[in-house]
C-alpha cells in the first residue's frame, strides 16, 4: 500500500452493517477498527446508569463531566471503558441503542467525544464506521463509503443478530425502533445523517456479509489502488 498512515469512513443508518464491515476491512487490511457506535452506546449507558432520560439534555450535559469514557484496543479488539470499568457487551442490550441515538443528537455529547475520535484516527491508520464520520470528523479521509439498505432488510440483520447472542428480540419492535431512528437521525440539527459529498454510495440491501466486504473491497481497490505495485 502506497500510504503510510490510512483512515476509511463508513457511514450509513441503524442496521446497515457498518460494523460487520469494518471490522472485516480492518482485518483484510491489518489496520484499526474504531466503533463509534460504541463510543456513543457507553454514553448512554452512563444515562441509564444515572436514571437520566437521554432526550434530557440538561441533565446528560451535567452529566458528561462526572464521567470518564475510553476506548482501548487490546489484539485488535475496541473495548469501551466507563470510569474505569470494560462493560463489555452490556452496551449491545437492544435498549441502549435508544439511548445512543438520543444522546449523541446532544451537540455538548458530540463535542464530548470529537477529540478522542480525530485523535484515535491521527495516530492510527483506521476503519470508523460511524453516522457523520465522512462529513464531520474524518472529513479528509482517504476514502469515504455511505452504506443504504432497506429498514425491512436492516432490522432483519439486527433481529438475527441479537438472537445470535442469546437475546430476547421483537422484529416488528426492532423495525419501528429502526424507522424511528432512521427519522431522527437524519432530522437531527447537530451532525445529521447524510453522505458525504465525496463518498461513494453503496447499496448493500439483500447482500451476504461476504458480498458486502467484496463489493466494498471493490471500492477501495478502485480508489487506493491495492492492487498496484507499492512504492519503496
Amino acid at each position: 500500500m502506497n500510504k503510510k498512515h490510512l483512515n476509511i469512513a463508513i457511514d450509513g443508518p441503524s442496521g446497515a452493517g457498518k460494523s460487520t464491515l469494518a471490522k472485516a476491512i480492518a482485518k483484510k487490511m491489518n489496520i484499526s477498527y474504531v466503533d463509534t457506535g460504541a463510543i456513543y452506546r457507553t454514553v448512554g449507558y452512563a444515562a441509564r446508569r444515572e436514571g437520566i432520560e437521554p432526550t434530557d439534555r440538561a441533565a446528560v450535559c451535567a452529566l458528561l463531566p462526572r464521567i470518564s469514557v475510553e476506548a482501548r484496543f487490546e489484539d485488535g479488539a475496541q473495548y469501551m471503558y466507563l470510569d474505569g470499568e470494560n462493560l463489555g457487551e452490556r452496551i449491545r442490550e437492544h435498549e441502549i441503542s435508544h439511548y445512543a441515538s438520543a444522546v449523541s443528537a446532544i451537540p455538548e455529547v458530540r463535542q464530548f467525544l470529537f477529540d478522542m475520535q480525530r485523535s484515535i484516527a491521527a495516530q492510527n491508520s483506521v476503519v470508523m464506521d460511524g453516522r457523520d464520520i465522512g462529513t464531520v470528523i474524518l472529513p479528509n479521509a482517504d476514502v469515504k463509503i455511505f452504506l443504504v439498505a432497506t429498514a425491512h432488510d436492516r432490522a432483519e440483520r439486527r433481529y438475527k443478530e441479537l438472537l445470535e447472542r442469546g437475546q430476547s428480540a421483537v422484529f416488528e419492535k426492532i423495525l419501528a425502533d429502526i424507522e424511528e431512528r432512521d427519522a431522527r437521525d437524519s432530522n437531527r440539527d447537530v451532525a445529521p445523517l447524510k453522505p458525504a459529498e465525496d463518498a461513494v454510495l453503496l447499496d448493500n440491501s439483500g447482500f451476504t456479509p461476504d458480498e458486502s466486504l467484496e463489493a466494498v473491497l471493490k471500492i477501495l481497490d478502485e480508489k487506493l489502488n491495492l492492487g498496484g505495485n507499492d512504492e519503496e
